[in-house]
């Protein structure tokens, strides 16, 4: 499927990049990955790596985001039909679930990573791959129909930039769907060796949204059942400090964990009745203004 609409060139190129169906084409250059730009400060090829040895593709946390975000981008684009981009692709587990529920759409998987994009090309041949860094964003306005960011923008330094470049890559009335984690008082050593620059609450980040020329149309919280465990450990580790090994420890010991899996079940399906008023992650979707 070919792309609707035109890339820039990438630096030092002055044609413009066409897909294939397989690869970017531009002037002698063929490449299933279009490189624009990079920014290591908030993630690294070496985190996605460790993320995947600790957690992999069924972390219960991680296997009920993906479910929410999939229903919220079915409900933005009920046709099928469109253009779905998901910032942050790294490994591709989303981007997976995408390409099968959305056969119709063309689906764009989008990082600053390196290695794990080309990875991704190989695992999935025939997905257009874009690296680039949001808050320097080449890609034309008004291009995208949903936009997807799961545990992305606490990795960005300007987030008000980021979610403004965001709104640009929106058509008028498109969709982000967007989750972050919650709570900056839980802020601790685990956010930091994972290159967060901060937590959110519920209230700030509809706020920066409806800054960046967005209307938020649902909010809730994923989480809310493992909640109280989950901040009392969050409070530990601010007690005992750091800790090298503490993002692999914890990621393993909860993705093995039939608790932490049983209380996502059940969570799910009060997801689909309330909009939860805390938990660990801090779920939205917002439109594009007109």
């Amino acid at each position: 499927m070919m792309l609707p609409f035109d890339l820039p060139p990438p630096v030092g190129y002055s044609v413009s990049p066409k897909w294939d169906g397989q690869n970017f084409m531009f002037g002698d250059q063929r490449t299933p990955v279009l490189e624009y730009s990079e920014n290591f400060a908030g993630w690294s090829d070496d985190l996605t790596a460790l993320h995947e040895e600790a957690a992999g593709d069924r972390h219960p946390i991680d296997l009920a985001s993906r479910s929410d975000a999939m229903k919220q981008v079915s409900q933005a684009l009920p046709s099928g039909r469109g253009v779905i981009m998901e910032i942050g692709c790294s490994s591709g587990f989303l981007i997976k679930d995408l390409v099968n529920s959305f056969p119709q759409a063309v689906v764009i998987g989008a990082d600053v990573v390196k290695e794990p994009l080309f990875k991704l090309a190989k695992s999935l041949p025939g997905m257009p791959l874009i690296r680039f860094d949001l808050l320097q964003c080449s890609l034309p306005d008004m291009c995208i129909d949903v936009l997807v960011m799961l545990n992305v923008l606490e990795h960005i330094e300007n987030d008000a930039l980021a979610l403004q470049n965001a709104s640009k890559l929106l058509k008028p009335g498109g969709s982000l769907v967007i989750e972050v984690p919650a709570g900056q008082y839980l802020y601790d050593t685990y956010d930091a060796q994972l290159h967060h620059f901060r937590r959110y609450s519920a209230s700030e980040l509809r706020s920066k949204l409806t800054r960046a020329g967005f209307t938020v149309s649902r909010k809730s919280h994923l989480g809310f059942l493992l909640f109280p465990g989950f901040a009392a450990i969050k409070l530990l580790n601010k007690i005992r400090g750091q800790s090298k090994s503490i993002v692999r420890d914890q990621a393993a010991s909860t993705s093995s964990s039939a608790l932490v899996a049983i209380a996502m079940r059940l969570e799910a399906k009060l997801l689909n009745l309330f909009s939860l008023p805390f938990g660990i992650r801090v779920l939205m979707t917002a439109k594009r203004n007109l």
